[in-house]
């Protein structure tokens, strides 16, 4: 079994070699067709080659080239509706000469589309029609019977991937455009979510006077659930924080701990971060300072909110 799983890895792997060989001013052409279109790229076929087009086209949407799927047989019962002449269609056939595929040519044509086409039959029905043709032909499937689709597939596939690269290099597509297409994802969430956005506000952290005693600055922490009081002055600015950490230093040495003011007993000029920075800044602050609780600001230094470890927990950022 061993044997001919490094058979089948072999063949696939060299034929994505030889099609790199073959890429020349056509891979351009068709970059640079999918680059300036002002519609969508819709990615047709059908069988092994249309769950192929599924995935470019899933690859060229989330990397910032509107797509959508295309099944051969469906365009010609209603489907092609989706196609306007603003798009282009890439259109994959390994033979070139799929009967549904071959068919809804010409329609595309009669809207206006452009065409590029990815076959491994240079002399079949498509490639004769196709403004632009990429070569996907292989020496062999990898398949014992010689029936199945493999390294056609596999080749099929690597060269929509180089497309959508290439794309996102020609576009200069950041990974914040990606977060903005994937916030469900950890790099969108990463990328996207600021301090302000998962901050505790008001009533859900403790925010005291310097003149505040520890004992009702305790009971002020308690109420809200925190683990710390940010200490402000008259306008709100951030003076201080006092955590459990400084209460337990100060009793070893002061019994009488619990009747002095806040201001006395707080860590002062703590580190805070702007309520528009990322959220996974607040997190390497987190992390670097060795510390659970980050008391967020706005651009006066005006404390509005609070975030703690479990705050950036719950939003999936560690």
């Amino acid at each position: 079994m061993l044997k001919r799983a490094r058979q089948v890895l072999t063949t696939e792997a060299k034929a994505i070699q030889r099609m790199m060989r073959r890429l020349g001013a056509g891979f351009d052409a068709a970059v640079e067709m999918m680059a300036k279109c002002t519609g969508r790229v819709v990615v047709c076929g059908m069988g092994k080659s249309g769950l192929v087009a599924r995935k470019m086209a899933a690859t060229l949407s989330s990397t910032g080239t509107p797509s959508i799927f295309l099944h051969s047989a469906e365009g010609l019962h209603g489907d092609l509706g989706q196609v306007t002449a603003k798009d282009i269609v890439i259109v994959i056939s390994q033979s070139g000469e799929t009967e549904e595929t071959v068919r809804v040519l010409p329609l595309l044509r009669k809207i206006g589309a452009r065409i590029i086409v990815m076959t491994g039959n240079l002399k079949s029905t498509l490639a004769a029609d196709g403004d632009v043709v990429l070569n996907i032909a292989v020496d062999s499937e990898g398949c014992p019977l010689g029936l199945a689709p493999m390294a056609s597939t596999t080749v099929t596939m690597a060269l929509g991937d180089a497309l959508a690269a290439c794309l996102i290099d020609r576009k200069k597509f950041r990974k914040e455009d990606f977060a903005l297409y994937h916030p469900g994802g950890s790099l969108g969430r990463r990328l996207l979510l600021r301090a302000e956005d998962i901050m505790r506000r008001d009533g859900f952290f403790a925010k005291v006077s310097g003149q505040t005693r520890v004992k009702d600055a305790l009971w002020t922490i308690t109420k809200a659930r925190c683990g710390c009081a940010c200490v402000v002055d008259a306008k709100h600015k951030l003076l201080g924080i006092f955590t459990d950490g400084d209460l337990r230093r100060h009793l070893e040495t002061d019994p009488g701990v619990l009747q002095k003011k806040v201001a006395e007993v707080m860590t002062k000029n703590p580190s805070s971060i702007r309520k528009e920075k990322l959220a996974a800044q607040a997190f390497e602050m987190l992390k670097t300072k060795k510390i659970d609780e980050l008391p967020v600001v706005d651009q006066k230094g005006r404390v509005v909110g609070l975030l703690d470890v479990q705050d950036l927990l719950k939003a999936g950022l560690l």
